[in-house]
């Protein structure tokens, strides 16, 4: 199949990605833009972090609270049916208010999840 071709992917059949004991993904990646399923358990806590790529956070199921920029001054909670919209590196941390399934559509694709190299899961915060 070349590289142009149409795809067709189903979630039930994508890996799913153990990624910290309260975060899993499932990933689809094109040339220029990543579709993921994030599941997280209520607790979870997604450290502040910054990427070049765009964001679009879209909630399936639960709520997730949100700090927005470096000082983390702007809160916002996000809930089922609703999208966040994060541009290119802006800060941002993430907590889990209940057990929430979101849709993040990143522009271009987040090369350091596909590589493993998304250490900020794993640091302390300060």
């Amino acid at each position: 199949m070349s590289q142009n071709s149409v795809r067709l992917f189903r979630w039930s059949q994508m890996p799913k990605e153990k990624v910290t004991d309260l975060l899993d993904r499932r990933l689809i990646t094109g040339e220029r833009m990543m579709l993921a399923h994030v599941y997280l358990k209520q607790g979870c806590i997604v450290p502040k972090h910054q990427h070049e790529n765009e964001q679009l956070t879209y909630i399936l199921e639960g709520a997730l609270r949100f700090w927005i920029g470096e000082d983390g001054k702007e809160e916002l909670v996000v809930r089922a049916g609703e999208v966040l919209h994060i541009p290119s590196n802006i800060p941002h941390k993430a907590e889990a208010l209940e057990d929430t399934l979101d849709v993040d559509v990143f522009s271009p694709p987040r090369w350091d999840w596909l590589n493993g190299t998304d250490t900020y899961f794993h640091k302390k915060e300060k």
